[in-house]
């Protein structure tokens, strides 16, 4: 069914162009979402639902991207039930709510195909598909703040798209004669390619998906969009879009390890992501937009990926499992940033305070998602977190190690200053009460649920998807 749901989003924009009807926008986010779901739960089980559309030579599901495309399904899938309840809340999103479909479907539509493409051609052209499509939805709200987040985004990530280009050529030169980008039959013969293209390569890529990723030091256009955009947009960009650019710096990453020029590939990625542990650290007690604050997490959670990659072994595994939970705990926490805006009008920390009092609901998600994102037990990224520590010790890099702990202790820090404060401080002013529907509480309580629940209980069905999608690295 994997071409199923490419073609599903271009037909739904058909029938909204077509029909105009706006109980169709909802419907068709809606059915996408769910379609996306069964069938990335069936390449998971390895199911095949409708041989005639199970795939082609240019999309498959492979042990590796079936678990980005089920945790993007997950976040898409709860997104799309709390964007019923954020729209029917918004009105200015009503009166371009048509628009705002056909972006998300494009943009969903965008980041499945870079997942799931066989080839690193193909990828580059849905990674900047998602680019046109993100931009907009980023610029949505069309304030001075909003234009400007969506210019430094378009203009930042189109540098990086260009930089990865010239790294896909410079790949093509490594190759010699082979004349291919199929991700198979570049592992096949990594073995023969030039190291020297092959490792310049590497560093063009990493930097320019590096900007999709959100890795430190071409991160900048990440604090600025997932502050502007609405506040479902802001959970896909962070739970979806970030991954998407991932998987295919893992792709290119696997051929320098089948080549055997992998050093240089780890020492890159370890630097990265320390770098961006470290932005993310500074930073965090300089900001006064939760917004942003959570922007600023992802970047954090992008470079821990990046050193659990370089780590490879047990910390390739860490990456992967910290993958999965931060992409859930994430979604909630920018969901549940949507209610909070809706209740205060304003995305200033120090404007928000007594949210239990407010609102208990939206209170306890806010720290249970903060929980989550600090890794207090049960959260499945208290595992992850432990294995790369563990790895490191392994490794003998007990000064990393050391490091790592220090600059988690101080985000977690500041993150936990800002939460406390705008959950348990008493309330100074009174706020217009809205009564929120149970669609925009369950999806983030249904995601927490799994990110914890998988901290204390990991199946073994999930268990060898996870081993087998580590395999190679």
């Amino acid at each position: 069914m994997i071409n199923l749901i490419l073609l599903f989003p271009l037909f739904a924009c058909l029938i909204l162009a077509i029909f105009k009807k706006k109980f169709l926008n909802n419907l068709m986010v809606n059915l996408y979402a769910v379609l996306h779901f069964i069938v990335a739960t069936a390449a998971c089980l390895n199911i095949e639902l409708l041989p005639m559309w199970s795939g082609n030579r240019f999309f498959a599901a492979d042990n590796t991207n079936k678990i980005f495309l089920m945790v993007m399904s997950i976040v898409f899938l709860a997104t799309a039930i709390y964007n019923n309840g954020y729209i029917k809340n918004n009105e200015e999103l009503t009166k371009k709510i048509r628009h705002y479909t056909y972006m998300i479907l494009f943009f969903v539509f965008s980041m499945t195909g870079a997942v799931l493409s066989t080839n690193l051609g193909i990828t580059w052209v849905f990674i900047e598909g998602t680019t046109l499509a993100s931009a907009y939805l980023i610029y949505f709200h069309k304030t001075k703040h909003s234009i400007e987040a969506a210019w430094k985004y378009v203009f930042i990530c189109s540098i990086g798209i260009a930089l990865a280009f010239v790294g896909i050529i410079l790949l093509t030169i490594a190759t010699g004669n082979l004349n291919t980008l199929f991700y198979k039959e570049l592992y096949v013969n990594a073995q023969l390619f030039n190291p020297f293209w092959l490792k310049l390569s590497f560093v063009f890529i990493l930097f320019g998906i590096g900007t999709k990723m959100g890795l430190a030091p071409v991160h900048f256009w990440l604090p600025d969009a997932h502050a502007e955009a609405p506040s479902p947009i802001s959970a896909l960009l962070s739970a979806t879009l970030l991954n998407s650019a991932f998987l295919m710096i893992l792709n290119v990453f696997r051929i320098t390890v089948f080549a055997g020029c992998d050093g240089y590939a780890r020492i890159m990625l370890m630097t990265m992501g320390f770098l961006s542990l470290f932005v993310t650290a500074v930073f965090v007690y300089h900001i006064n937009n939760y917004k942003r604050m959570l922007a600023y997490s992802s970047i954090e959670n992008m470079g821990i990926l990046a050193i659990g990659t370089a780590l490879g072994g047990i910390g390739m595994l860490a990456a992967i499992i910290h993958l999965i939970g931060h992409s859930l705990i994430k979604a909630s926490f920018f969901l549940t940033a949507g209610n909070i805006l809706e209740l205060y009008g304003t995305k200033k920390i120090k404007s928000v305070n007594g949210l239990l009092e407010t609102d208990r609901k939206t209170g306890w998600l806010w720290v249970l998602s903060f929980a989550g994102i600090a890794a207090f037990p049960p959260s499945v990224l208290f595992i992850s977190e432990f294995l790369m520590i563990k790895s490191m010790f392994l490794k003998g890099h007990y000064i990393l190690s050391v490091l790592f702990l220090l600059l988690l202790t101080i985000v977690i820090y500041g993150l936990g200053k800002a939460v406390i404060r705008m959950t348990f401080s008493s309330k100074t002013e009174e706020t217009t009460p809205i009564s929120f529907g149970w669609n925009m509480y369950l999806p983030q309580i249904v995601m927490l649920f799994l990110a914890f629940l998988t901290g204390i209980y990991m199946p073994q069905s999930l268990t060898r998807i996870l081993l087998a999608g580590v395999a190679g690295f």
